[in-house]
C-alpha cells in the first residue's frame, strides 16, 4: 500500500494536482504576485469547468467565490461566515491549495492560548547553549505563511481570545512581525507577496470572544450560506459519499431515491419548510447540514456493506438520522415526531412509506 492510499484524507492541492497543474497551463491571464493561479483560475478549480474538465468542488452563487477571490487580492484578509457544515473550512482549503499550492498552513483559534503559539516559539535546548538565534526559533503556521508568502487558514477566529485576536491587527495592517530577541535584519519579518489571512468564523457558535472593530475593518465578511436548490444538495451528498464508500474499500451502487429522500429531509428541517412551502418545525439542536448528511449517506452505506451484504434498507436510515437530528435539546425529539407524523406520512412512493413505518425509533 503506497503512502497516498494509506492516508485517510489527502489535501485539495495532492487529491487534484493534476487539475491544478491543467490550470496552470490553461491560465491566460498573469497571476497576482506571489500567487499560482490567476483569480479566473482560482475560481474555476472551486466552481468547476466543464470544457477543462475541471470537477466542481463548491456549489455556491459564482459571485461570493468572485468576491472572495478578489478581496483576496487585496492586502484584506477574508472571514467566511455560516452556520456549521457549509463547508467554510473546505472552501479555504480549496482557496489556500489554488493559490499558494500549500493548505497546511492552519491555525485552530480554540487551540490559540498564547502569543507564542500565534507568532513564534523558541527551541529551550538550542536556545540554553547558542541563546537568542534563527536556529532556536520556532516559526507558527502564521510565521512561516509570512515568511513563505502563503495563505495561512485561520479556523474559528471568533474562539481565539482577544488579546491574541489584537495580535494579528499589525500583521494585516503592516504585513510585518518583530522579533525582540533577534538583533538586525534577523529581528524584523516582512511579509513576502502572497501571504493573506482566511478566516472562518462560526455564526451559530459565536465561539467565547467578540472580534474587535478594528480587526472587522481588516477582514472581507463573506456568508457561506447551506445550499438552495435541493437537486444540488443531492448532487453534493451522493458525489461526496461516493468518495467515501471508495476511500473505506467498499463498492455500492447507490440509488438516487433513499439519498434524495434523506436529503429532503434535511432540507426541509433545516428550513423549517417543505419543498411544497408548508411551515414545519426546525430542529433546535442540530444543525442538519450537507456535512451532516454526507456523514449520515456514508454511515448508512458502511451499515449496509458490513451487516446486509450491501443492501441498502430505508428502515434502516432512521437509526443513523436520529444521530444527527438529536442532539442535545430534549424538545427536538418530539418535533422529529411532529414532522414525520405531518409531513413523512403524507408523501409518496414506496421508500418515504417504508421510513413512516420506522417512525417508533423515534
Amino acid at each position: 500500500m503506497t503512502t497516498q492510499s494509506a492516508t485517510q484524507r489527502t489535501p485539495a492541492e495532492i487529491a487534484y494536482a493534476s487539475e491544478l497543474q491543467q490550470l496552470k497551463q490553461w491560465d491566460p491571464m498573469t497571476p497576482p504576485p506571489g500567487w499560482q493561479l490567476s483569480p479566473q483560475a482560482v475560481e474555476k478549480f472551486i466552481l468547476g469547468c466543464s470544457k477543462l474538465g475541471i470537477e466542481r468542488k463548491f456549489v455556491a452563487d459564482p459571485g461570493i467565490v468572485t468576491r472572495i477571490v478578489v478581496a483576496l487580492c487585496t492586502h484584506r484578509g477574508s472571514l467566511l461566515v455560516g452556520e456549521p457544515g457549509t463547508a467554510k473550512s473546505w472552501l479555504s482549503e480549496l482557496l489556500t491549495a489554488a493559490i499558494s499550492g500549500d493548505s497546511s498552513l492552519i491555525i485552530q483559534g480554540g487551540a490559540v492560548s498564547s502569543i507564542h503559539q500565534l507568532l513564534y516559539s523558541w527551541n529551550q535546548a538550542i536556545l540554553s547553549q547558542k541563546g537568542p538565534c534563527l536556529e532556536a526559533l520556532v516559526p507558527s503556521p502564521l510565521f512561516r505563511a509570512m515568511q513563505q508568502g502563503k495563505c495561512v487558514r485561520f479556523e474559528e477566529l471568533s474562539r481565539c481570545p482577544q488579546p491574541l485576536q489584537d495580535a494579528t491587527l499589525s500583521l494585516l495592517s503592516d504585513r510585518v512581525i518583530t522579533i525582540p530577541e533577534l538583533s538586525g535584519e534577523d529581528g524584523v519579518l516582512y511579509a513576502r507577496h502572497g501571504f493573506n489571512v482566511i478566516a472562518t468564523a462560526n455564526s451559530v457558535d459565536q465561539g467565547l470572544h467578540q472580534m474587535s472593530a478594528a480587526l472587522k475593518r481588516r477582514l472581507s465578511f463573506e456568508h457561506i450560506r447551506p445550499i438552495r436548490q435541493l437537486d444540488d444538495e443531492i448532487a453534493v451528498v451522493l458525489q461526496q459519499t461516493e468518495k467515501l464508500n471508495q476511500q473505506a474499500g467498499i463498492e455500492l451502487t447507490l440509488d438516487h431515491a433513499p439519498f434524495a429522500m434523506l436529503v429532503t429531509i434535511f432540507h426541509e428541517l433545516r428550513n423549517g419548510q417543505t419543498l411544497d412551502g408548508r411551515s414545519t418545525d426546525r430542529l433546535a439542536g442540530a444543525a442538519m447540514s450537507t456535512a451532516e448528511a454526507v456523514s449520515v449517506a456514508h454511515t448508512f452505506c458502511l451499515h449496509a456493506w458490513y451487516y446486509h451484504q450491501g443492501e441498502l434498507k430505508i428502515t434502516e436510515l432512521l437509526h443513523f438520522l436520529l444521530g444527527s437530528a438529536l442532539k442535545d435539546n430534549p424538545e427536538d425529539r418530539r418535533r422529529l415526531q411532529h414532522y414525520f407524523e405531518t409531513e413523512v406520512a403524507e408523501k409518496q412512493g414506496q421508500h418515504w412509506q417504508q421510513l413512516y413505518a420506522a417512525r417508533h425509533l423515534i
